[in-house]
């Protein structure tokens, strides 16, 4: 269905055929699909069993609006946000751009939220049916953006199944400031103390930019380790690797995600995977829309993965397309399981 009415959705402003697709899904408008079950494809994670290890990348649901009919598609997990403590509109529109020929987007919506109360208040009314993580950042005009993180896990620490800490966006003004090592040891220093005062067990996430240098990649993993970080999720949007793109908006402003950025967050992957030791898991994204693109972040050493830009362009079935194709290439290369094949390409 959805190949015979792309062609009308893509008429559509991005951000209003976003908007629409939120409210199909509100409403189960979407045709009821059997989720692709296979025990190869099958991983768990924090005590918890995944039909897959496909994830719906922070930014789809900002609001944590449609998280359970994201399980119902067939997502093995979900993360909602980027949250910020207070409401915030974002940048002004237009904001989101297709680059068609390039199967990628632009973004620059600058953690436009509902805000971290009506958020909670949604979640708590609408328990999830699945594993949900919750993506947390600072307010664009925030005075004390560390606070922000904190009053975000003070928030959310009880119905997350992990928080991710977004340091990330290359949409808000020295938002990766975060990845220098002084900022990134007080930030997480901050984030686990806060934990303790809380006496929870959430998972930490760590959100990082694919732009980071081999140095960075050293210093982070150091960093994430020395302070037991369960997660890194690698990675989010560019705002460089313009060069080759063609479609005329490769000039606007933003944040790059698609295909463009598969290659770069698979060198990304494969550096922190050597650099973690098997200390924390990673989840891969960047371009992710085939079986096949996901099974390399896979040997590049994630272990779950996430799209946003993929649904985009191939609509609500690619869960089970990417399933379907994942179960043939695990079968061929004779992994009993997704698992044995983590990290392989080394």
């Amino acid at each position: 269905m959805f190949s015979k009415i792309r062609s009308l959705i893509f008429k559509l402003d991005p951000e209003l055929a976003h908007s629409l697709a939120i409210k199909a899904l509100k409403i189960n408008s979407f045709p009821k699909k059997k989720i692709l079950k296979n025990d190869s494809i099958k991983t768990s994670i924090f005590g918890k069993e995944l039909y897959n290890p496909i994830g719906i990348a922070a930014g789809f649901d900002k609001d944590a609006e449609v998280y359970n009919p994201l399980f119902k598609l067939g997502f093995g997990f979900v993360e909602v946000g980027t949250v910020t403590p207070n409401n915030q509109y974002g940048n002004e529109k237009p904001r989101v751009f297709r680059l068609e020929e390039d199967n990628a987007l632009i973004n620059r919506l600058g953690f436009n939220s509902s805000g971290a109360e009506k958020v909670y208040s949604r979640i708590s009314l609408d328990l999830p049916k699945g594993l949900l993580g919750i993506n947390i950042g600072p307010n664009k005009n925030s005075k004390n953006r560390l606070e922000d993180y904190l009053i975000c896990l003070r928030k959310f620490y009880k119905i997350a199944d992990y928080l991710t800490i977004n340091i990330s966006s290359p949409n808000t003004d020295n938002l990766r400031d975060f990845h220098n090592e002084k900022e990134l040891d007080e930030l997480l220093k901050s984030i686990i103390n806060e934990k303790n005062n809380l006496n929870t067990k959430v998972p930490i996430a760590v959100k990082v930019s694919p732009d980071v240098d081999d140095k960075n990649v050293e210093k982070i993993s150091e960093i994430l380790i020395k302070h037991n970080i369960e997660l890194i999720i690698v990675s989010n949007t560019t705002d460089r690797n313009r060069e080759n793109l063609v479609n005329i908006n490769k000039l606007e402003k933003g944040g790059l995600s698609g295909k463009p950025l598969e290659k770069i967050s698979n060198l990304l992957i494969n550096k922190f995977y050597k650099n973690l030791n098997n200390k924390v898991i990673i989840i891969g994204a960047g371009g992710i829309d085939s079986g096949q693109s996901a099974f390399e972040k896979i040997i590049n050493g994630a272990s779950l993965i996430q799209l946003y830009t993929g649904m985009v362009y191939q609509g609500p079935n690619i869960v089970n397309k990417i399933s379907s194709e994942l179960i043939d290439i695990l079968k061929k290369k004779g992994f009993q399981n997704i698992s044995k094949a983590v990290g392989t390409k080394n």
